[in-house]
């Protein structure tokens, strides 16, 4: 007979890779199952294998750096194909011996959930599995997220999970526990409407530096390099009040006073979404800082939500700029070249001062000159905007994902480990000097 209350363990896994940083990033889709699992009567746990807080870490104070801060790692060999690349490669993330220790006090799962972000992330999530199933070797393993949903046939060959779930699975979490503990329950909130679903649970880690928050879900624009509309293709909105009321949540109860946006288009139909929202967050008169990691929609900056921004709080915004070479405007449509220059302007209006404002620049795209690269920084730099590098990473399924696979000097239809941005994959080769130099310009 299947236990009355089934437990439910959920893992953010390990990252493999050249670099990583806590640049407020959390596991926000697995927590929210978190959140809905708790919400319908299941025992939930949670293991972070990226937890900074670890207590046989050293001990950090979680809102130093709003919140940021790197992660513990240890050094391991390159991937077969990598060697090349004078860089080192390490395990971010906890010691494997402590994430030993915590699964033995763990409580024995009847169902193992994990995620897996980043595609070329995959050896991590691959280990993670491998100490998974040697501890509970009777508990099934689903693996879900955006490398199982870019890379499905992948994830199945490569991580040794029992079943790979694709898409979103916020709506769909119940039917997975039903199929794997034989427990069904019925569901208490509504699909279409993202009000009524069970918050995150992210009083499940042991510190809570900033809490991301996700007003909305998709994105009206279809860019080439961008999978947001093959992970998520409905549009769908919270109401500015409940967003406070989330806001107000964690500040009141856990005195957090971070919170990162990880809208797709925050901005996007702002008169009906983000202007109420900012309003109703000034009228608050709370004491929080707010962050873009995800980067806004420039278009969508007026005079307004600039003056808005600046009162709610917003101390560290993110610009989706991607490029000045307007020849390549084609890859997206979010903004022309007067419409960045206005946005500035109405930003600096605002009080925003450069240490605030940031402006992404994708880096090593397909068939892309660095002069161009180097021209863009220096206008950004103009404007009194930081320009900001962003390394472009070929993504599955997207719309340049074939241009990306011609240029590329490895073969990245047979490993994601090739995607990775890191090593600038679509470029004739890695190039220190060249990556030194622009680093240098955006510094200068």
């Amino acid at each position: 007979m299947k236990p009355q209350f089934p437990h439910i363990l959920l893992v953010n896994p390990w990252i493999h890779d050249f670099a990583a940083y806590d640049v407020w990033a959390k596991p926000y889709g697995l927590l929210w199952l978190a959140g809905i699992l708790r919400a319908h009567g299941f025992s939930v746990s949670y293991i972070d294998c990226l937890d900074r807080f670890h207590p046989r870490n050293n001990p950090v104070d979680p809102a130093k750096r709003g919140g940021r801060g790197p992660y513990l790692k240890e050094r391991l060999a390159k991937p077969e194909g990598l060697f090349d690349v004078p860089r080192y490669f390490s395990r971010y993330g906890i010691r494997p011996e402590w994430f030993r220790q915590d699964l033995a006090q763990s409580p024995n799962p009847d169902l193992i959930l994990v995620t897996g972000l980043m595609t070329y992330w995959y050896p991590g999530v691959a280990e993670t599995v491998r100490e998974l199933r040697h501890f509970f070797p009777e508990a099934p393993v689903v693996l879900g997220g955006i490398y199982a949903t870019l890379c499905r046939d992948h994830a199945k060959r490569a991580t040794g999970a029992t079943a790979i779930f694709e898409g979103a699975a916020a709506d769909q979490i119940l039917g997975v526990v039903e199929k794997y503990t034989g427990r069904a329950k019925a569901q208490r909130f509504d699909s279409d409407n993202l009000d009524s679903y069970p918050c995150p649970a992210f009083d499940l880690q042991r510190e809570i530096g900033y809490v991301p928050l996700l007003t909305s879900l998709g994105c009206p624009y279809s860019c080439d390099y961008c999978a947001s509309n093959i992970l998520q293709p409905r549009r769908m909105l919270k109401s500015p009040e409940h967003v406070l009321g989330e806001i107000r949540y964690w500040y009141d109860n856990y005195g957090v006073k971070n919170f990162a946006f990880y809208d797709d288009a925050l901005l996007v139909n702002s008169e009906k979404h983000a202007v109420p929202l900012f309003e109703r967050i000034i009228g608050a008169g709370l004491d929080i800082r707010l962050h873009t990691p995800n980067a806004v929609h420039i278009r969508e900056i007026t005079k307004k939500t600039a003056r808005l921004m600046a009162a709610a709080g917003v101390s560290t915004l993110r610009l989706g700029l991607e490029t000045l070479d307007f020849d390549r405007r084609t890859m997206d449509r979010k903004v022309r070249e007067g419409e960045f220059f206005q946005a500035a302007a109405y930003l600096r209006e605002a009080g925003f001062t450069s240490d605030r404002l940031g402006a992404y620049l994708l880096v090593g795209l397909p068939g892309q000159e660095m002069a161009a690269v180097e021209n863009a920084i220096r206008m950004v730099k103009q404007t009194g905007i930081a320009p900001i590098l962003a390394y472009y990473s070929p993504i599955p399924q997207t719309a340049m994902w074939p241009a990306a696979v011609r240029a590329s000097r490895y073969d990245l239809e047979a490993d994601p480990i090739y995607t990775n941005n890191a090593i600038f994959p679509c470029q004739p080769a890695f190039n220190w000097q060249q990556l030194s130099r622009l680093k240098r310009l955006t510094a200068s």
